[in-house]
């Protein structure tokens, strides 16, 4: 299990206290250059590069784990070859979703779930899950307990991760084929008219009527101080007016169950009920343990 920095520099106790996780179960393997810190990133652009580029054609990385989201991936996007890397479980959300995207439009299936730097303050239910998924060759078990904004059903390929960052490769061709997609969108810190720009953004691109459902996961600090509206009153306006299949609060992104899900399996989406059940199995990670 190879562990990487490709975006943001992030904090040593934190890094060290999901490292002694990952070490109960695991061999996690990393270069002590993964510490190097230019400016926001975790080094060079160079340096991230390597790193990420051998752990992802190494024959004996069977998972590869991210330090950190924080920002720095879309700088490596374009010297990056994913349609010959090694199929492997990729492990992280953020600005990780920059990578996510692009390997899923490479025909990549990975994980969206905890970076290292994170796992140490994720609930039990959420650490089981990921291990779980890297160990299984079952599907993800299914979330529920959504509150419902839109009524329906629909089935696609989970695709998604970040607001942020999905809406900054608009125009790229790093992201994947979203028509018929299972849309999941998640963020943090963005007060609600950044959101509903975001979301405008993706209605004028024409994402929504591409797309066959949407999933929101965690929108954690997003609320703006003494406004007589929140976040939450905000995307549900947004979601009615797609008129899709669309539930919010499933416990993925920016909190302390942020729950693990393959991205690029395909799922069923239960709008009515809050409902996502997984219909196969995460087949990339089938052999990370």
């Amino acid at each position: 299990m190879a562990i990487v920095a490709p975006a943001g520099s992030f904090d040593r106790e934190s890094f060290d206290a999901g490292l002694r996780l990952l070490s109960e179960r695991y061999t996690p393997v990393f270069d002590d250059s993964i510490f190097s810190r230019w400016r926001y990133l975790a080094g060079s652009d160079q340096r991230r590069l390597r790193e990420l580029a051998r752990a992802l054609a190494d024959d004996e990385t069977r998972a590869i784990f991210c330090a950190r989201g924080g920002y720095g991936v879309m700088r490596l996007l374009r010297q990056l070859d994913l349609r010959s890397s090694r199929a492997k479980a990729l492990i992280g959300f953020s600005d990780i979703t920059a990578l996510h995207l692009a390997m899923q439009a490479a025909g990549r299936v990975t994980i969206h779930g905890p970076v290292v730097t994170q796992l140490a303050r994720q609930s039990r239910p959420a650490l089981d899950r990921l291990f779980a998924l890297l160990e299984s060759i079952e599907p993800a078990a299914s979330l529920g307990r959504a509150t419902p904004l839109v009524s329906g059903i629909a089935e696609g390929p989970l695709i998604g991760g970040n607001l942020s960052v999905l809406s900054r490769l608009l125009g790229t061709p790093f992201l994947p084929a979203l028509r018929g997609a299972i849309l999941l969108l998640e963020d943090v810190g963005e007060r609600p008219y950044r959101l509903d720009r975001m979301w405008t953004h993706l209605a004028l691109a024409g994402v929504f009527e591409q797309v066959a459902g949407v999933v929101l996961g965690n929108f954690r600090l997003c609320e703006e101080k003494d406004a007589d509206y929140d976040s939450a009153a905000v995307l549900r306006s947004l979601a009615e007016e797609t008129g899709l299949p669309c539930a919010m609060g499933f416990p993925v992104g920016h909190c302390d169950a942020n729950l693990p899900v393959p991205l690029g399996c395909r799922v069923r989406l239960d709008a009515a009920r809050g409902r996502l059940d997984f219909l196969e199995p995460a087949v990339e990670a089938r052999s990370a343990a």
